[in-house]
């Protein structure tokens, strides 16, 4: 099964938030994307506060988009050039189905 369209989530520091919400409105996204605060758990606690160490959880926010196969290439190369070394951790699935109810 060849899938033309993929989920892209990625997790970045609060900090640059408005700086990914910038750089993925000019990345033409048929169907936009959604963004959402997480907690982030990790067993790596060497970025973490005092704070974070102590609650087990780390801020984040999440982004997610539909991108299409051919679009993927690009979309990564701008995110590892204009974020390079920020933290930002990613993950890209397939997408199955979608429609609206």
């Amino acid at each position: 099964m060849d899938n033309e369209e993929f989920l892209m989530t990625i997790n970045v520091p609060p900090s640059i938030e408005e700086a990914i919400v910038d750089c993925l409105l000019t990345f033409e996204a048929e169907h936009g994307f959604s963004s959402f605060p997480v907690s982030a758990h990790d067993h790596i606690n060497e970025s973490l506060s005092i704070s974070e160490q102590v609650t087990g959880r780390q801020r984040k926010i999440r982004f997610q988009m539909y991108v299409a196969k051919q679009d993927l290439p690009m979309l990564l190369d701008r995110l590892k050039i204009d974020f390079s070394g920020s933290g930002i951790q990613y993950w890209i699935l397939p997408v199955i189905e979608k429609g609206t109810i």
